[in-house]
C-alpha cells in the first residue's frame, strides 16, 4: 500500500474512532450529564495529546464545544474552545481557511460579555500569525468583524475590519453604523476616519474600496465626486494624491482643508503618518500627540512591537472609537 493511501486509510479509521467517542459523549450531554461529559472530554483531550493525535483532539474539542453551546453550557463550551487553541498552539497545524472558520464559529457562540471570549480571540489572533505578530491573520479578522457586525457591535467590528482586507464589507457595515447610530451631519466622519486609518496601515486598496463603496451606498450622500461635504472631497483628493505621490499636492491639500480637518483632532495625526508613509515626510522629532491619542495611533499602526505596553493593548483587541 502506497504512503498516501496508507495515510488516507489511517485518517478514515481515526475519524471513525472519534465519531464513536462523540456518539457516547453526545448521549451523555443529551441526558443532562454535563459535568461528567465535560470531564470525559478533558480526559480524552489529554489522552489524544499524549499520543500526538492532534487532529483528533482538535476535532473532538471543536464538536464538543459546539454541543455544549447548543445546550447553553457556556463555561464547558468555552473551556473546550480554549483546548482547541491549545492543540493549535502545540501542534504544527497550518493556518487554513477551515480552521479559521472554526475559530470564528466558536467565537460567535460565546457569550458576548464573557471574559473567556476576550481571552479566546486574543489567543486565536496570536496563533493565526505564528505568534510573531500582534495584528492577526486578515481572514480571521474579517470573520470576527462579520460576527460582531451581526451583533451590532459596530465599534469592535470596525476594528477587525481595519485589520482585514475587506474594504467593501467594512463600508457596508459603516453605512449601517452611520444610519443607526450617527447624525445626518456625521455621514462623512464615519468614512473619513476609516480611510485615514486604512492608509496608516499602508492598505491603500482597502482605503479606496471603503471610500467608493460607502459614498455609493450611503442613502444620505449625493452621488459624486465632487460631493456636497468638503471632507469627502478632501478624502477623494487625498486618495488621488497618494497614487501620485507628490508631496506638494499633499501639503497644499492638507492646508486648504484645515477647517474640515479640525472637526476631529486625530485627523492631522493620521495625516502626519500618511505623509511619512506615502510622501517621504520625515517623522517629527517630538510628536505633538501623546497620552490617549498617541496610544490609539500606536495601537492602530501596530507600532512598537517590542514594547510590552503596546503588546498588551493590541492583545486586548481594544477597538478604535469613531468619536
Amino acid at each position: 500500500m502506497s504512503d498516501p493511501e496508507s495515510l488516507r486509510c489511517s485518517s478514515v479509521r481515526n475519524r471513525g474512532g472519534v465519531q464513536r467517542v462523540e456518539g457516547k459523549l453526545r448521549a451523555s450531554v443529551e441526558r443532562g450529564d454535563y459535568y461528567e461529559a465535560h470531564q470525559m472530554y478533558r480526559t480524552l483531550f489529554f489522552r489524544y495529546m499524549s499520543q500526538a493525535k492532534h487532529a483528533e483532539a482538535r476535532e473532538l474539542m471543536y464538536h464538543g464545544a459546539l454541543l455544549f453551546f447548543s445546550h447553553n453550557q457556556q463555561n464547558s463550551a468555552a473551556d473546550l474552545s480554549m483546548l482547541v487553541l491549545e492543540v493549535l498552539e502545540k501542534s504544527d497545524a497550518k493556518v487554513e481557511d477551515e480552521i479559521l472558520e472554526h475559530l470564528a464559529k466558536l467565537f460567535s457562540r460565546m457569550d458576548q460579555n464573557s471574559p473567556e471570549r476576550a481571552a479566546f480571540v486574543s489567543r486565536a489572533l496570536k496563533w493565526s500569525t505564528g505568534g510573531s505578530s500582534k495584528l492577526g491573520h486578515p481572514k480571521l479578522h474579517q470573520l470576527l468583524a462579520l460576527t460582531l457586525w451581526k451583533e451590532q457591535n459596530y465599534s469592535e467590528s470596525r476594528y477587525h475590519f481595519l485589520h482585514s482586507s475587506d474594504g467593501e464589507g467594512c463600508a457596508q457595515m459603516l453605512v449601517e453604523y452611520s444610519a443607526s447610530r450617527g447624525y445626518r451631519n456625521e455621514v462623512d466622519l464615519f468614512v473619513a476616519q476609516a480611510v485615514l486609518q486604512f492608509l496608516c496601515l499602508k492598505n491603500k486598496n482597502s482605503a479606496s474600496v471603503v471610500f467608493s463603496t460607502y459614498t455609493e451606498k450611503h442613502p444620505s450622500i449625493q452621488k459624486g465626486p465632487p460631493f456636497v461635504q468638503p471632507l469627502l472631497n478632501f478624502i477623494w483628493f487625498l486618495l488621488l494624491a497618494v497614487d501620485g505621490g507628490k508631496l506638494t499636492v499633499f501639503t497644499v491639500l492638507c492646508e486648504q482643508y484645515q477647517p474640515s480637518l479640525k472637526r476631529d483632532p486625530m485627523y492631522n495625526e493620521y495625516l502626519d503618518r500618511i505623509g511619512q508613509l506615502f510622501f517621504g515626510v520625515p517623522p517629527k522629532q517630538s510628536p505633538s500627540y501623546g497620552g490617549l491619542l498617541g496610544n490609539l495611533l500606536n495601537s492602530l499602526m501596530g507600532s512598537g512591537e517590542d514594547d510590552d505596553g503596546a503588546e498588551e493593548a493590541q492583545e486586548d483587541s481594544s477597538p478604535i472609537e469613531l468619536d
